[in-house]
Formats: C-alpha cells, sequence, structure tokens
C-alpha cells in the first residue's frame, strides 16, 4: 500500500487546467503548484478566484504573467523557460481538450482541439518532469472510423510519443464512481514515469480506497441525494447575490456524511450555497417535467412515447434517479431533470456531483447561447469539464507515493 508523503511538497504544473478540479485535488494531497495553463478567461477566473488569489497553491514565476494562456503561446514565447525548469518539476497533470473525441459529442477527428496532443508532447518534451498524469475521454481511446476502417486510436499516438521521450507508460478507464464521486464517470487515464513501474499507479489507487474513505468518513459509494438532498428548491429561497431576478436554495441540514464533508469551511450564518441559481422555467416545462419524472425511467434517456407527447427533438432528457450515482454530466444542464423536483440542476449541484466543496466558488456566466459558445465557458461547462478533487486528491496520494 502506498502512503502519503507529507514530509515534502513536490511541485507540479498543471496544463490544460480548466476551473482547477485537478489542481484543487493535488493541492488537497500535498502538491505544490508551480502554474497552471488554461486558455478559456473564464475557467481560469474560477481557478485563479480560488486557488491562487484565496490559497496558496501555485507559487507562479516571475516570467509568467498570472493570466490564461493557451499552451502553443507559452512553448512560443517562454520555451527557455520551461527548458530551465528541468529536474526542478516532479509533475506535469493535465490533459488536452476532449470535445473532439467524446463519444458524447460528435467526435470529430478535424476538431482542432485535437491537434493540442502534440502541443502537450512538445511541453512535456521541454519540461521533463518525473511524473506524467493524464487524462481524456473513454473516445481517446477509439480510433475514428475512416469508411469501415478504424484508424489509430489518439492513446496509442501519445504511447508511443511519450515512450520515445523516455517514459513508461500505462493506462486504463476508470469509473470515478469507484472512488466516493457520485456519478458514473469513466475517464481514460494515463500515467508515465521516468524511472519505471507506471502500472503500480492503478493497483495501488484502488488498494488504497478503503483508508482513503476512512480518513474522510466517506463510503466507497454516493448516491444523488447523498450528495445533493440538502440543496432542495423546497428548503426555501433567497434573491441570488449574483444575479438579480433570480432565487437562489437554501440550505437545509446535512443528511449524509458526503454533505457533511462537502460543507466543511462553511460559515453556519450563510445560508446560500454559491451558484445555487435555479433556472427559471415557464410553466409548461414544469408541467413536462412532472410527466416525465412521474412516467420515465430513472437515469434512462425519456422514451419514444414521451418524445412524441412532447414533440421533443432533443437528443438527451434523462430523469435522475435518487438512490444511485448519476450519468456522466455533460455540459448541457437542460440533459438532466432533478430527482425529485420538476426542474435541471443548479451549478452548486453539478459541483457537488463532480465533488467540488462548497467553499468552491464559480466564476463567469451561468449558461451562453449562440456565437458566444466560441467564447464563453461558463460555469456548469467549467464543471462539466472538470476532474472530480475527490478523485484528484487519490491519484495525488498515490503519485507522491511512487516517488
Amino acid at each position: 500500500m502506498i502512503k502519503a508523503m507529507s514530509s515534502k511538497k513536490f511541485k507540479y504544473i498543471d496544463i490544460f487546467s480548466g476551473c482547477g478540479g485537478l489542481a484543487l485535488g493535488l493541492h488537497n494531497a500535498g502538491w505544490q503548484g508551480l502554474f497552471a495553463v488554461e486558455k478559456s478567461r473564464d475557467a481560469f477566473s474560477t481557478l485563479k478566484h480560488n486557488l491562487i488569489d484565496n490559497n496558496n497553491n501555485f507559487l507562479w514565476p516571475e516570467w509568467l504573467p498570472k493570466k490564461n494562456h493557451d499552451i502553443n503561446e507559452i512553448i512560443k514565447l517562454y520555451e527557455k523557460n520551461l527548458i530551465e525548469l528541468q529536474g526542478k518539476i516532479t509533475l506535469i497533470a493535465g490533459g488536452p481538450p476532449c470535445q473532439g473525441f467524446s463519444m458524447a459529442g460528435r467526435r470529430d477527428e478535424t476538431d482542432q482541439r485535437n491537434t493540442l496532443i502534440d502541443s502537450y508532447i512538445k511541453f512535456v518534451e521541454l519540461v521533463k518532469p518525473q511524473i506524467l498524469f493524464f487524462e481524456n475521454v473513454k473516445g481517446f481511446t477509439i480510433g475514428f472510423k475512416k469508411g469501415n476502417q478504424r484508424g489509430k486510436a489518439y492513446s496509442e499516438y501519445v504511447v508511443e510519443k511519450l515512450t520515445k521521450l523516455g517514459y513508461d507508460v500505462a493506462g486504463t478507464i476508470v469509473d470515478f464512481s469507484e472512488y466516493g464521486v457520485p456519478q458514473k464517470r469513466q475517464r481514460f487515464i494515463l500515467v508515465g514515469t521516468l524511472h519505471g513501474k507506471a502500472n503500480m499507479f492503478f493497483d495501488s489507487i484502488k488498494e488504497n480506497r478503503a483508508d482513503f474513505f476512512k480518513s474522510k468518513n466517506l463510503t466507497d459509494k454516493t448516491s444523488l441525494s447523498d450528495a445533493i438532498s440538502d440543496l432542495l428548491q423546497a428548503n426555501g429561497t433567497m434573491e441570488s447575490p449574483d444575479t438579480k431576478n433570480f432565487q437562489a436554495g437554501i440550505y437545509n441540514k446535512p443528511k449524509s456524511s458526503y454533505q457533511k464533508y462537502m460543507r466543511q469551511g462553511k460559515s453556519l450564518t450563510n445560508k446560500i450555497a454559491d451558484s445555487h441559481r435555479f433556472a427559471k422555467h415557464k410553466l409548461e416545462t414544469v408541467e413536462k417535467f412532472k410527466f416525465i419524472l412521474a412516467n420515465a425511467i430513472p437515469n434512462k434517456n425519456i422514451s419514444n412515447d414521451i418524445r412524441e407527447i412532447y414533440n421533443l427533438q432533443k437528443h438527451t432528457v434523462v430523469p435522475l434517479c435518487e438512490l444511485s450515482c448519476t450519468p456522466t454530466l455533460t455540459t448541457l444542464p437542460d440533459d438532466y431533470i432533478h430527482y425529485c423536483e420538476p426542474r435541471i440542476l443548479t451549478v452548486r449541484e453539478y459541483a457537488r456531483i463532480q465533488s467540488f466543496p462548497d467553499t468552491y466558488e464559480f466564476k463567469g456566466c451561468y449558461t451562453t447561447g449562440g456565437e458566444r459558445r466560441k467564447v464563453d465557458v461558463p460555469r456548469y461547462t467549467q464543471i462539466g469539464n472538470a476532474i472530480p478533487p475527490l478523485f484528484a486528491e487519490q491519484a495525488g496520494i498515490v503519485l507522491k507515493g511512487m516517488l
């Protein structure tokens, strides 16, 4: 069994960091961040608020402006600085954007974001950390179709490139629901080391689960109601503190060990959870949701019969089940209906399902549409794209132990 090493803080760089889920988990595991690379202004503003301005997670070098950056811009402008980090950085964490590979999306091989794999390889080549931790969607391991044939999976391409750089590499599909996250979220995890035994990571993180859950007073399986039943709209509402003309939910008493853990450090005088703003549904939408909750199978996409009743063209409409974990959260909140209230989930409920603690505050707009989708990364999207901090912390403990 691998134990966390507390006597020394190892340094890491978080690339494609998003809103900071991986960084938060690594921080909780005792890692010291040097800097984070994230292109989106919205996502970086959330990370900066929580892990830089209000926490000492990142040391941040003087040569790099403390703002959102494109990884190619950093490679081009600061190549010399990155090379000078060789021997000083233990870990590079993070994986390129997954939209082009996702089975839930259009799965487009020509998606320009797919080329960020080469940017990732180049960044690793310049810094040469001891360990790599890489995350991407399950579709990353499946080659794109070319006629009746499938091409090489991008996961194979990455393994080949990293092996040429001297890394021992191991990767597999991991289900985060097996690590205390109330969501059946399967992701490809890859670990690379310069000193061999990369596969040790996957054996050790499984072995460590029981002790980790015990240390947090958590169970190995967390249901949706375990995660969010203290956040019901029925508890009462107040005016949203960050959005005029919207109502936000009031806390009820915590009803599970998971809720108590998520609310640690949250002042009891604060009645409203951050980003717990309710959508303004039309009356006909509420009635439609009530019908779906009463007649559809929980955690399953609605039937064609229900679609015909309401003339629904939307691809995914899933009423959630309170007694089990959720399906994989997408970046579209109207894909899901709350398990006992006729509404979509709030940003805070999304965050709970992704294991972000209630002290973690989200920045940027709640949702966006139209042409703004190409620019904005709203709160729901930030969370939907994140690595759950609860899993990231367990990964961080094992990665330290491997050293």
